[in-house]
């Protein structure tokens, strides 16, 4: 299937940054959380349920509840909003060592990947993760993309062990109101680990657009 994608969305980089650096500015009013529709964040191939993961900023090192990967070491969450949001950045805690993912892309307005159809997508950006115990945020050159409605994250691979953990998630970015109601559609909250099958050749590089 061919990808579509708003051509005003730019394709960046790797560039991260942790918390300690800034952490008044991190935790300030541009944090989204307070705008992520909670509800309805699906984790697939998880242990757990998504919204476990979308914590307040003062609970962002809690690591007392996390996202495991269930069949394999691959995961995906879907992640809405209840509005139009600008992304400036994604934070991340992961881990520990080999459980931390090895990359993760970002689709943006696309509510309804799953592992049937995300091999077929081109992400718009892309993050190697380090390894650590503190919060990486990820820098999203995305200027022009200013009105994102829901982002999915995928977790392509471990750094070496069975499966991945994820303690948590968020935004860094501007709200706004939308300006006409969404068209609201039920996704399968629970997939079947059954028929999830390892994608191969999704531990490497993704391929980026040539502008």
């Amino acid at each position: 299937m061919p990808h579509q994608h708003d051509d005003n969305c730019a394709h960046e980089s790797h560039d991260h940054d942790h918390d300690h650096d800034h952490p008044s500015e991190t935790g300030s009013k541009d944090n989204l959380f307070q705008h992520i529709d909670r509800s309805n964040v699906v984790a697939l191939n998880a242990s757990g349920q998504g919204p476990e993961v979308i914590k307040p900023w003062h609970e962002r090192l809690d690591e007392s509840k996390a996202l495991e990967s269930d069949a394999d070491d691959q995961m995906i969450i879907r992640i809405p909003f209840t509005g139009s949001v600008k992304l400036r950045s994604l934070l991340l805690k992961t881990g520990p060592a080999g459980q931390t993912p090895s990359k993760v892309a970002l689709f943006v307005n696309e509510p309804s990947l799953d592992f049937d159809d995300i091999s077929d997508r081109t992400p718009i950006q892309e993050f190697d993760i380090p390894q650590g115990r503190e919060v990486g945020e990820y820098s999203i050159r995305t200027a022009k993309c200013s009105n994102v409605s829901s982002v999915t994250l995928f977790f392509p691979a471990s750094q070496g062990s069975d499966t991945i953990q994820l303690y948590y998630a968020g935004f860094m970015g501007v709200w706004s109101e939308r300006k006409t109601n969404p068209v609201i559609t039920v996704y399968e909250t629970q997939a079947n680990l059954a028929d999830h099958e390892k994608i191969q050749g999704m531990e490497g590089n993704f391929s980026t657009p040539q502008s």
